[in-house]
């Protein structure tokens, strides 16, 4: 006798074309949904931020009066931080020392990178030709001198974003620093002291 046969189980019916449509809806928010969160994380934790200027230190190497004018070399020391996860290039950096509004000094500094989370230090130095100034008597003993310079550092550059995208970023510092100068007599040295505000 011949072993009996099962007929086969009948195939599920295919698809409508609504089906289709709800299957594309679906997965169309769920990717969507993905892509903000995703969006969200990236803005939170890997968001470009400028770097940190910070005025460290200021020296007066050198300063003369001769008949109501000043010449002296001013020395400058800067800190940058860059606080993002990624590189920061810099490639327009600019320093500017003002007087009265009028600018007694220029410097460019060169291109370069800071990495993650790092600090570097950077110096600028400007040496200023003579300019008039008004001179006070002080106690009939010497000459009081008060000078409030300027500096204003301008720096641009891109910041690399998980290792594929570039963000530009700038960031900019004004610091006034008032130049106190006492003469006692023409056999003493001149004393004097720097007091900045950023």
């Amino acid at each position: 006798m011949p072993p009996h046969r099962k007929n086969p189980p009948p195939l599920p019916p295919p698809p409508t074309g609504r089906t289709t449509l709800s299957s594309c809806i679906v997965a169309t928010i769920f990717l969507t949904f993905i892509t903000i969160i995703i969006l969200i994380i990236f803005f939170t934790l890997f968001k470009p931020q400028p770097p940190t200027i910070s005025l460290t230190a200021v020296k007066l190497p050198s300063f003369s009066v001769t008949n109501a004018t000043v010449t002296f070399t001013l020395s400058h020391y800067v800190a940058v931080y860059n606080p993002n996860h990624g590189v920061f290039t810099h490639y327009d950096t600019s320093v500017h020392l003002l007087f009265a509004g009028d600018q007694m000094g220029f410097l460019f500094v060169p291109a370069g990178k800071i990495e993650a989370r790092r600090k570097v230090y950077l110096a600028a130095t400007f040496s200023v030709k003579s300019f008039p100034v008004d001179l006070d008597r002080v106690n009939g003993f010497g000459v009081g001198l008060g000078l409030e310079v300027e500096l204003r550092m301008e720096m641009a550059g891109r910041v690399r974003v998980m290792h594929f995208f570039m963000h530009d970023v700038e960031a900019k510092v004004e610091c006034k620093m008032l130049e106190r100068v006492l003469t006692i007599n023409a056999l003493m040295p001149n004393p004097h002291g720097i007091v900045s505000a950023c």
